[in-house]
């Protein structure tokens, strides 16, 4: 009997593919590429996001046409069936077999009992060692573990393909070995999470081990590795990657797609860091939405949401930042007093008002709550990171007679709680087309306090992006949500992420920010 394959969704989901071409070729069914010559058709699914499972469903309809043709049997296996069988077994009577992941042991078993072989064959499980590279001769994948144990709120993985497990090292040598002896120059490593490789049998990460071993397998030209998480990235792998030649030379991080939704969906105590600098309630023109509350109350209100919801997603290690208008600060700062804990006030002090006015004093300051979960909580303070120049006798070499033997004075300290920083002006570099832009500088402080190295950092009002573009050149793992699509362009191209968005270019064009005056200016 013909058997046809149509795969759908991930590299991950692809070797599973391969492993039941191979089930098949080796029971002596001939595989096809073209569904009208098959007599078995096969699909095997992704279930993960919106348009994958709508893909999936659209091709298991337009499959089932085939039915009324040459195919007299389909087959449905993968993440969808995982995720909904029973309720595709009711919607989906066109298919006469589903597969889900768990089932894959016995797959063979029910596909016999489907076509009603009288004998099961030689080979009866989905194996690594026996599946059919579909992706040329040249290269191929290498999947070193299955599943996910990471179970962050907003993914579905875990649930469908269970928890993190990897391969033994044995075994995936043995495969790759076997893939360099086909003829694979080009061999591409890849898990839900490479970079954890090894810690649930061995205790510790052993990818750089692995490479190392892979990279002196005689017939491998090139070696990838997809899906590696920043807070497994060791030293150790750095170095392999470094210095063998046969691993390209970059790191796949994989990034989440964020929405204005995603903050309530985010795993509790997954953020390190979080600096929010919210609407401020004075009118301030976005060009899609106007900063404007019918009264202060509500403004309060939707503040106190928000910020709730930041201190669920912080780290009972983590700290957050936050900015409003100086009218309203006070009573945020009551109400997270109350509820959390205030660590600093700041003042964010700059050398003119944006707007001159005539009838009362011009603003230069804005204020800038620094808080924690509890009094008790542990909480990072790189003070050393932030040390200033002193503004004391250390300048004039003066020497501190209360050390023995006497020094001179110390010539750095902490900085206090009142920040002297620049606005971001027209003429500077870092200025981005935003009206309430804040400056490097500012956030650059921040993060290196209250944040370390592969931290990650969480701006919910992301806005020029500053925070997010600040963080990754601090190599913190940065998350930004901004509703403005305009800014939006403007974060994927200062993050690095891309320079063209649906065939525009997004370079930067410097024009001077709104005009728009705040409802509170008067004069």
């Amino acid at each position: 009997m013909n058997v046809g394959f149509v795969s759908l969704g991930c590299s991950k989901n692809l070797v599973d593919t391969e492993m039941m071409i191979g089930l098949f070729k080796n029971n002596n069914f001939k595989i096809v590429n073209n569904p009208k010559e098959a007599e078995i058709i096969v699909i095997n699914t992704c279930g993960f996001i919106e348009p994958a499972k709508q893909e999936a469903i659209n091709t298991i309809l337009e499959m089932s046409e085939y039915k009324n043709k040459k195919c007299k049997y389909l087959i449905v296996m993968g993440c969808l069936v995982e995720r909904y069988k029973k309720d595709l077994q009711k919607l989906l009577p066109e298919v006469d077999l589903f597969l889900s992941i768990k089932e894959y042991e016995k797959a063979w078993d029910e596909i016999s009992k489907l076509i009603n072989i009288p004998e099961e064959g030689k080979y009866t499980n989905m194996e690594y060692l026996e599946r059919e590279i579909s992706t040329g001769k040249n290269m191929a994948y290498l999947k070193i573990a299955e599943g996910c144990s990471n179970r962050c709120t907003y993914c579905a993985i875990p649930a469908i393909r269970g928890p993190f497990e990897s391969r033994k090292i044995e075994d995936v040598l043995k495969e790759a070995e076997q893939l360099a002896k086909k003829g694979v120059k080009e061999l591409v490593v890849i898990a839900q999470d490479t970079t954890k490789y090894g810690i649930d049998l061995y205790g510790k990460p052993r990818l750089a081990e692995l490479l190392e071993k892979l990279c002196k397998i005689d017939g491998f030209k090139w070696i990838r590795f997809l899906y590696a998480y920043p807070e497994t990235i060791t030293d150790e792998l750095i170095e392999v990657v470094k210095n063998n030649e046969k691993i390209c030379n970059y790191f796949d991080i994989p990034i989440q797609h964020i929405s204005n939704s995603v903050l309530k969906k985010m795993k509790d105590k997954s953020v390190q860091l979080i600096f929010a600098d919210a609407p401020y309630n004075i009118g301030k023109d976005f060009g899609n939405n106007s900063d404007k509350w019918d009264n202060m109350y509500d403004y309060i209100d939707w503040c106190k949401v928000w910020i709730d919801e930041c201190m669920r997603v912080l780290s009972d290690t983590g700290t957050m930042y936050f900015m409003t208008a100086t009218q309203h600060m006070p009573y945020l700062d009551v109400f997270v007093s109350e509820k959390y804990n205030v660590l600093c006030r700041i003042i964010w002090a700059y050398d003119s008002s944006g707007v001159q006015s005539k009838k009362i004093y011009g603003s230069l300051y804005e204020p800038i709550l620094m808080i924690n979960k509890t009094k008790k909580s542990k909480y990072t303070f790189n003070y050393e990171e932030i040390m200033i120049e002193a503004k004391t006798g250390a300048k004039r070499k003066l020497i501190d007679y209360r050390k023995n033997p006497p020094q001179p004075y110390n010539t750095k300290k902490v900085p206090g709680n009142v920040w002297d920083f620049s606005r971001v002006r027209f003429k500077m570099n870092e200025y981005e087309n935003h009206p309430t832009q804040k400056p490097e500088a500012l956030l650059e402080r921040i993060i290196k306090a209250s944040s370390n190295v592969g931290d990650v950092v969480l701006d919910p009002f992301s806005g020029s992006f500053t925070t997010t573009a600040t963080a990754i050149r601090l190599k913190r793992v940065a998350i930004g949500i901004e509703l403005n699509e305009e800014y939006y362009e403007i974060g994927l191209r200062r993050t690095g992420i891309t320079a063209i968005r649906n065939g525009k270019s997004l370079e930067k064009v410097k024009v001077r920010k709104t005009n728009a005056k705040s409802k509170y200016v008067r004069g």
